[in-house]
């Protein structure tokens, strides 16, 4: 009879663990994540961020995410390069007149494309983009405001990032991804223009 409570008392705990699990995980995160379509809705960029530090872990989920895209071939030329340091943020925001948010940011993630991986062509440029808007998305779905700045298709910027931060000559910069909690300032817009789409053919 001891054995059967033992027995009984030893599932009641697994199912216990595994009802709990998901609150564990999400206990790692600060607001438990929305749905995919309002995560996509609620984007926007965010130029405005509090004073407040972003942790690694939140970063590694934004990389998980980008490394998460499609790539053709799935030959991945991405690289991202995570900078933190207040310093080197407020010499990369003057790249360009786009990225002078970088000097309030509490992060920003380069994505990078190695022209030398995959397939030697311009199709890192698309790769990168998909990695660059699932981080965008990803940092909406766990309470943190993010911004593309265009880098790689303006040539005084591209010098500028990839010596700043000392890029390999076949690995440029696509873009840089300022981030960090926003202030609530900047909000998501209506893009929704039925004109803008055809069906069958033009």
């Amino acid at each position: 009879m001891k054995t059967v409570k033992n027995y009984i008392s030893y599932i009641v705990l697994v199912l216990v663990g595994f009802t709990l699990l998901p609150e564990l995980i999400f206990a790692q995160i600060p607001s438990k994540i929305p749905d995919a379509l309002t995560v996509i809705h609620s984007r926007k960029s965010v130029r405005k961020y509090l004073d407040k530090p972003v942790s690694k872990e939140q970063i590694e989920i934004l990389l998980r995410a980008g490394m998460a895209a499609p790539t053709a071939g799935d030959k991945r030329p991405w690289s991202f390069v995570v900078i933190s340091d207040p310093a080197l943020l407020d010499t990369l925001s003057f790249s360009s007149r786009g990225t002078r948010m970088l000097s309030e940011a509490a992060v920003a993630i380069a994505v990078c494309g190695d022209k030398n991986a995959g397939f030697r062509s311009e199709v890192w440029v698309q790769d990168c983009s998909a990695a660059s808007e699932n981080i965008l998305l990803a940092a909406e779905a766990i309470g943190l405001g993010a911004v593309w700045t265009g880098i790689y298709l303006n040539e005084e910027p591209t010098k500028y990032v990839k010596r700043v931060l000392g890029l390999p000559e076949s690995v440029y910069a696509l873009n840089i991804i300022s981030i960090g909690y926003p202030t609530g300032v900047d909000k998501p817009k209506n893009k929704w223009d039925p004109s803008r789409f055809h069906w069958i053919k033009w």
